[in-house]
């Protein structure tokens, strides 16, 4: 094997648990690279890449950093770096797969540079915190989090048994081969619990056409995976059906995907057929944790976790100016579908979350802003559910696809 796994961390204060890691490593045939991201201190074993190199990937002399004597600089500036030196390195075709250790800080910046690694890279992170909420350090990537159950100080009856575990995991990950699929082209498609029969109907439409559809939960981080794929490249198309995450994003939900969602796909220039799935409302925790601002509001239980809040008629008229704005954006083939008859499954007459005027409200400043110069607007005058709307949308992607070869 010409490439190495890279080892990624803070030699300083945790060396010996990285040489540990490194011998484990080799033992199984596999190459190591060391990367040293610590600031003061010798470290136990001399690195392939030394804590200066980093240091100044970074944008700073590591003689300035240590003067300086500001942590959080320091582990920004170490972060910056390892990003910069680990991509560098990927460039050149030496990454077999990553591996770190460490608290919060070295969590941070081992997994900022995992982050920046495509999507199939093997990366492990061995980390003090990976039993709570790992979505700022995981991302939208396929970052394996391995708890380290007691602190990463020292080699001892348990850590040994985890690090060595962590060490062959990624060692077994680097040596695997996978079979090369036959390719197919790849569509990005989004997907809420209240929009699955009308994305379930055109994901079989392409399936049933040789496509390969990936579908992604709107929960903040799907939308976030999603578009991270667009960026990479990887997705020839795409159908975002339920673009829900705005609704959060705007209203103060916990299931946001950023402000720049709805951006990836008009700026890559891919063909994307675009619609309003799940705009009729904003998601919560249990009952007791959504803000008391919104008491007076109306709502639905999902389950005992997700606590759903109906988006008011002026919340849907700012959400059409948002998705007008986002769309109008667009380098690529655009179309937006707008289903006259509701938006979720409970949007529906007799459904808790109907709602006539605001989704009006919606529409109407949609066809008021949109650029019908760069979007395609169409309408229907049925549910989103419907068959004939998730067909209509299927075939319209499919002839930007065809028109796009």
């Amino acid at each position: 094997m010409d490439k190495s796994v890279l080892i990624l961390g803070t030699l300083d204060t945790k060396g010996h648990e990285f040489k540990y890691l490194k011998d484990i490593i080799e033992s199984t045939g596999v190459k190591t690279l060391v990367i040293n991201a610590g600031i003061k201190g010798a470290p136990v074993f001399t690195p392939d890449i030394s804590s200066a190199e980093v240091a100044r990937a970074g944008g700073m002399e590591l003689s300035e950093l240590i003067a300086r004597d500001d942590r959080g600089l320091a582990i920004d500036v170490m972060m910056k770096g390892a990003v910069n030196v680990v991509t560098g390195l990927y460039r050149q075709g030496k990454v077999a797969g990553i591996i770190s250790l460490g608290g919060t800080a070295g969590t941070t910046i081992g997994t900022a540079a995992m982050q920046a690694l495509p999507v199939g890279v093997p990366k492990v992170m061995v980390s003090t915190v990976a039993s709570g909420d790992t979505r700022p350090y995981v991302g939208f990537k396929d970052i394996t989090m391995m708890h380290s159950v007691v602190d990463i100080s020292g080699i001892n009856s348990l850590s040994r048994q985890i690090l060595a575990n962590a060490a062959f995991a990624v060692a077994g990950m680097a040596k695997g081969v996978v079979p090369p699929a036959k390719e197919k082209p790849l569509l990005g498609a989004t997907m809420f619990g209240v929009t699955t029969p009308c994305v379930t109907k055109v994901r079989e439409f392409f399936e049933a056409r040789g496509y390969e559809v990936l579908v992604f939960h709107a929960t903040g981080t799907g939308g976030r995976a999603m578009e991270g794929l667009i960026k990479d490249g990887y997705i020839k198309g795409v159908l975002d059906i339920t673009t829900t995450e705005w609704a959060d994003e705007l209203v103060g939900g916990i299931l946001n995907a950023g402000p720049e969602r709805l951006e990836a796909a008009g700026k890559a220039g891919i063909p994307q057929v675009v619609s309003v799935g799940a705009l009729d409302m904003v998601n919560f925790g249990p009952r007791d944790t959504v803000p008391a601002k919104f008491k007076h509001r109306k709502f639905y239980q999902h389950n005992p976790t997700v606590t759903l809040m109906r988006t008011t008629v002026e919340e849907c008229a700012r959400l059409g100016e948002i998705i007008a704005e986002k769309l109008n954006q667009t380098t690529g083939p655009t179309a937006l579908f707008l289903p006259l008859k509701g938006v979720s499954l409970l949007d529906v007459e007799g459904k808790p979350f109907y709602g006539p005027e605001e989704d009006a409200a919606l529409f109407a400043k949609l066809r008021e802003n949109i650029d019908r110069g760069k979007v395609e607007l169409i309408e229907l005058d049925t549910h989103i559910n419907d068959e004939s709307f998730a067909l209509a949308m299927a075939q319209k992607m499919l002839s930007m696809l065809e028109a796009n070869k």
